[in-house]
């Protein structure tokens, strides 16, 4: 299995004492986390995108710069940009400039964005998401695939013979999709024979399976060949201790702090993708994603949840509210005391020299 970690940059304020990281720190805790994670032999570092609510990733391509500058071999990814809202020629371009500065270690993560704000604030109609998704996906493929484009669609201008600068570093990057709630992404990424990341945070392991099998049935009907319909999956957190009940408990007032604030925000409970299944984290413990407990807890309920996933790549997030050192000691301790034990019970040849489609500049090890 192959081993990711997500920072959306979250920052609200700490549910228990209220301190607020300062933008500056934070900003610059994600590049060292980076950093950090290719040290200990992790695959990936992706940096998330919002344009509405306490999170400091507006500019993804900024970050990754960044960390582009910092790392020579870890692959870079994006969870996700949210291409709905985004001109595909500034994603093409955008985006090329990091293939080209990490000398070929990019991969993209697309979707609609699970932040209903950020439409109005961008002067687009939530109603048109999917539709937005599916022309500026469309549009972006032929721009970093091809030279002199010419295209006409519905919501983006006509192009004539447009040539994106720069090109990516080595063909195209390839582009995985971002899977919540709906079939849509899931059908549109078989459709073109892409790979999916399940988001796996806030719904019941059988809400995001649907998805996942719809996928590779729709993936092989596609004609492509199932060998590649590589899947992501994401986590509910993670958080290590010694033992699992020391685990829970120190993870408690985080957990159960960030519910009362998503609650706060006045969602409808019902409103799946949007709110957590899971009110306390004992719940998330025993029946969600989250992968809080001790070394061997988590690494047994990594290899349960590939047994319904059957998932090449695990991504994890470390909560940005725990103490700088500690976010570390909890990554360092996942890196040297799970992910050897996952690999040793899960092969995969994504981002081997078996897998052709891969960032050019980054094979695993």
């Amino acid at each position: 299995m192959r081993f990711q970690v997500l920072d959306i940059v979250f920052n609200p304020p700490h549910p228990v004492t209220g301190e607020v990281v300062a933008p500056a720190d934070r900003l610059n805790r994600v590049v060292d986390t980076a950093v950090l994670a290719e040290e200990l032999g992790l695959d990936s570092f992706s940096v998330g995108e919002r344009h509405a609510g306490e999170v400091l990733s507006s500019s993804p391509t900024v970050i990754l710069g960044a960390i582009a500058a910092r790392t020579s071999r870890i692959l870079l990814s994006t969870g996700v940009t949210v291409l709905s809202l985004l001109d595909p020629v500034r994603v093409a371009e955008d985006y090329a400039t990091i293939d080209q500065l990490s000398r070929g270690r990019f991969e993209m993560v697309i979707g609609k964005g699970n932040e209903a704000a950020q439409y109005p604030v961008l002067g687009l109609d939530i109603s048109k998401q999917y539709e937005y998704l599916q022309e500026n996906y469309e549009l972006l493929r032929q721009l970093i695939s091809g030279e002199e484009v010419t295209w006409s669609g519905t919501h983006h201008v006509p192009l004539d013979k447009i040539t994106t600068l720069p090109r990516p570093f080595a063909g195209p990057f390839r582009i995985w999709h971002g899977s919540a709630t709906s079939a849509f992404a899931v059908d549109l990424a078989a459709r073109w024979g892409d790979p999916i990341v399940s988001a796996n945070a806030f719904q019941p392991r059988e809400a995001y399976k649907v998805l996942i099998d719809r996928y590779r049935e729709q993936y092989a009907e596609h004609g492509h060949d199932p060998a590649k319909a590589y899947v992501g999956s994401g986590s509910g957190g993670l958080f290590l201790a010694d033992t699992t009940e020391q685990a829970v408990e120190q993870y408690r007032p985080i957990y159960e702090g960030a519910v009362a604030r998503a609650d706060a925000r006045g969602y409808d409970p019902k409103a799946v993708g949007k709110v957590t299944a899971f009110r306390t984290v004992e719940e998330a413990v025993e029946r969600g994603p989250a992968l809080v407990g001790s070394p061997e807890r988590v690494v047994e309920k990594i290899l349960d949840y590939h047994q319904s996933y059957g998932h090449d790549l695990q991504s994890v997030s470390v909560n940005h509210l725990l103490d700088v050192e500690q976010q570390h000691d909890v990554l360092r301790r996942f890196a040297e005391e799970v992910v050897p034990q996952v690999r040793a019970e899960v092969k995969t040849d994504l981002w081997t020299e078996a897998d052709t489609g891969r960032a050019t500049g980054f094979t695993a090890v």
